[in-house]
Parts: C-alpha cells; structure tokens; sequence
C-alpha cells in the first residue's frame, strides 16, 4: 500500500516517537546517573533536538517538495501528535495529574522540552531550508 502525504507524516512522527522514547531511557539509564540532573536534562534536550532534525532532513524526500505553508503544516501536526501524545499517556497511563504534567514544560532544573517543541515544529521547515527547498 503507497501512503499519501498524511501516512506519511504520522509514520514519520512514530518514528520521532520512538528515537524519543530511546532518549528518555538514554537519560534515565546513562546520563542522570553520571551527570547532575540538569546537565543530562540539557543534553537529552539537545540530542532529541538533533534527532529530530535529522529526521526531518532525511525524510523530506519521501515527503516530497511543497510549499513553505505544507512544511509549516507538517511540524505543526508533528507537535499536535506530540502534546496528545505526552498527555493523554501521562494522564491515562501514567495517572500523573497535571501540575506534574505542565511542570516539563518550564525550564525547571535545565528541562529543554519546549525548545524541543519549537523544534518539533520547525524541524521540517528548516530541513526544507537546509536543502534549498524553501
């Protein structure tokens, strides 16, 4: 079966979602038990940043060329799918309330996340920049 751009943008997201998942366990299981928490919250922060931009640049071609306004409109959906995500996991399979949901997104302890969420939009606009495409 051949996707059209909309599968082809939520396959790309899971994969996101997956390299993000790996940067959690990443930070959890290396990064806080060598380094003080804020350092590895900036690294982990840093790294997904990159990982994210990566993968915008490498799957522009399966994509394929559009105008400024479709690569805005992907990174826009790449962020809606990811605030539902982070939320409805944390509330209906973690149980957090939400002050502990809203606290990742303060700068709190070197917390980069929503700089992670501006470049989650942007990631495909910029990779599109990146390549002379836009």
């Amino acid at each position: 079966m051949i996707l059209g751009t909309p599968g082809r943008v939520l396959v790309i997201w899971l994969g996101i979602l997956v390299l993000a998942v790996i940067n959690g366990m990443l930070r959890e299981a290396v990064l806080l038990p060598m380094l003080d928490k804020p350092l590895a919250l900036i690294l982990s922060g840093i790294l997904l940043s990159a990982l994210i931009l990566a993968v915008a640049y490498l799957s522009l071609p399966w994509l394929g060329r559009m105008p400024v306004a479709g690569y805005l409109t992907v990174g826009l959906g790449w962020l809606c799918l990811t605030l539902i995500f982070e939320f409805a996991f944390g509330r209906l399979v973690q149980g957090r309330p939400w002050p502990e949901l809203l606290e990742a997104y303060t700068f709190r302890d070197g917390n980069l996340w929503p700089l992670v969420l501006l470049v989650t939009a942007a990631a495909p606009y910029v990779a599109a920049r990146i390549r002379g495409w836009a």
